[in-house]
């Protein structure tokens, strides 16, 4: 069975590239983020987050962001607190999420890896909406890049240990990944629905 793509809003970040050629899409890494820190918004396209993924933040907008100056990252998607999932590069590029990073024993995991944000903190509870939509998206990698396989599932704080901490231990990665597990194995969705 195909498994439907998730609602993406498409917003086209200048901060990617092409990935090396020939490379595989292996690993999907979950991260979280917001800005500032704990403060979530209900119009995404007016975040902080947005402008620093868009690369258009005002680093004298509040205090702290002067450290984000001339930086430069992205994700793949971005899934809000509502649910929502905005996507701001293409799955095939390359995007700025895991810098200094190793899986499997290899390092440069942007090269091979989708990387998944989340509207959070490592210590607050991500929303249903949030997981709901993470599985339903997660799915649809996994049916599209057959090597990203629940094992190869994995948080920043995996592939970048000491030095990132994301999404943190309020992530249930038993609950996520029994789900996505079940929703690969039987065809039918988060929801209940049977994929089409």
């Amino acid at each position: 069975m195909t498994l439907p793509i998730p609602a993406l809003t498409q917003r086209t970040s200048p901060h990617c590239d092409d990935r090396p050629a020939g490379e595989e899409i292996s690993l999907l890494v979950i991260h979280n983020i917001s800005l500032p820190a704990g403060c979530f918004t209900g119009a995404p396209e007016q975040s902080y987050v947005d402008a620093l993924f868009m690369g258009t933040l005002d680093c004298t907008a509040e205090p702290g962001f002067e450290a984000l100056k001339g930086l430069r990252v992205s994700a793949h998607c971005i899934i809000w607190r509502d649910g929502r999932i905005f996507q701001y590069v293409p799955f095939a590029k390359r995007a700025w999420h895991a810098g200094v990073s190793q899986f499997a024993g290899r390092e440069r995991c942007n090269d091979f890896s989708i990387g998944i944000e989340l509207e959070g903190t490592d210590n607050l509870p991500y929303t249903e909406a949030q997981y709901q939509s993470l599985i339903s998206l997660t799915c649809y990698l996994c049916q599209q890049y057959p090597a990203i396989t629940p094992n190869r599932i994995t948080g920043h704080s995996d592939i970048a240990p000491g030095r990132k901490t994301d999404p943190g231990t309020v992530f249930d990665w038993t609950r996520y990944l029994f789900a996505v597990k079940s929703a690969l194995h039987s065809g039918i969705n988060s929801a209940g629905k049977e994929f089409s």
